[in-house]
């Protein structure tokens, strides 16, 4: 009883490990990725913004979100992993560099709010 206790939280932490952890952010410089944002300001830097291709849905804040969550979304929409036209081909336009850069930005307190 104990041993399956144990194993039971033990499996419960590293579930919740994985769940909150984040890889490290890569390293991007937050200034260039302001210069870079004209491509994601049209819809994302709009406050309640709704779009209607391909769908209508609402857009997304990705200030505050964490740099490495937005870096690994633009690499699943380069890749296709991920499958928004309008995103797909944005992403396809990025360097690596380019996307560490927004994630900077996009994560840190000036495009946030905070």
């Amino acid at each position: 009883m104990k041993t399956t206790r144990f194993c039971t939280v033990l499996a419960l932490a590293g579930v919740s490990a994985l769940a909150w952890g984040q890889a490290p952010a890569p390293a991007g410089d937050a200034a260039a990725g302001q210069r870079k944002t004209q491509m994601c300001a049209g819809c994302h830097g709009i406050p309640g913004w709704r779009t209607a291709y391909p769908e209508v849905y609402g857009v997304p804040k990705i200030g505050g979100q964490h740099p490495a969550y937005i870096v690994k979304a633009l690499q699943e929409y380069k890749s296709g992993e991920r499958s928004h036209p309008s995103m797909k081909a944005i992403a396809a336009s990025l360097s690596e560099k380019d996307m560490a850069d927004l994630a900077a930005y996009y994560g840190g307190s000036a495009a946030s709010g905070k």
